[in-house]
C-alpha cells in the first residue's frame, strides 16, 4: 500500500486574508473571583467566574472531597 498522495493539501483553496485591523471587537473579560486574573468569560456572564487555573484547582478540591 502506498502513502503517496494520502492526506495532501496541494491545490486546496485557502481562506481569504483580512484587509487589516480591527479583526474582531474587543470584549472585556470578567475577573477571576479568587485571583483577580482575566477569565475566559465576558463581563456580561452571570455567576461565579474563575480563570482556567482556579477552575482546575477547584475541580481538584471538589473531586477529592469525597
Amino acid at each position: 500500500m502506498s502513502d503517496e498522495g494520502y492526506c495532501t493539501t496541494t491545490g486546496a483553496a485557502k481562506p481569504p486574508t483580512a484587509e487589516g485591523p480591527p479583526y474582531a471587537e474587543c470584549v472585556p473579560y470578567a475577573e477571576c473571583v479568587l485571583c483577580r486574573e482575566p477569565t475566559e468569560y465576558p463581563e456580561s456572564y452571570k455567576g461565579i467566574t474563575m480563570c482556567p487555573r482556579c477552575e482546575w484547582q477547584e475541580a481538584q478540591r471538589s473531586a477529592c472531597s469525597g
